[in-house]
């Protein structure tokens, strides 16, 4: 089993900047690609990022790409978030996940185990 604690949500006006931690526990984190993916009020769970496990290797979706970077700590069992210029349709509750699959995978259904998640406001 491996337990994920995401931190680092809240409310930011836009063109602001947040950083999204999740930390890992229960089993050797390096083996484990890390994903974060988000839920707005009303919608489906949709991908954001994700890195792979020696973090040579990232993609993210087409709506953050140039303001998202997602990067690990393998030592400190951490993945992270950092999100900058901040859009209101940004707003939702940002879930991170590990795969013990292989690849920078982007369906939710490749992820085994997911935080509680952690909610990001973004104000106009």
């Amino acid at each position: 089993q491996v337990q994920l604690v995401e931190s680092g949500g809240g409310l930011v006006q836009a063109g602001g900047s947040l950083r999204l931690s999740c930390t890992a526990s229960g089993r050797t984190f390096s083996n484990y690609t890390m994903g974060w993916f988000r839920q707005a009020p009303g919608k489906g769970r949709e991908f954001v990022a994700a890195i792979g496990r020696s973090a040579g290797v990232t993609n993210y979706a087409d709506f953050v790409k140039g303001r998202f970077t997602i990067f690990r700590d393998n030592p400190k069992n951490t993945v992270y978030l950092q999100m900058n210029s901040l859009k209101p349709e940004d707003t939702a509750v940002y879930y991170c996940a590990a795969s013990s699959k292989i690849g920078v995978l982007i369906s939710t259904w490749a992820y085994g185990y997911w935080g509680q998640g952690t909610q990001v406001t973004v104000s106009s």
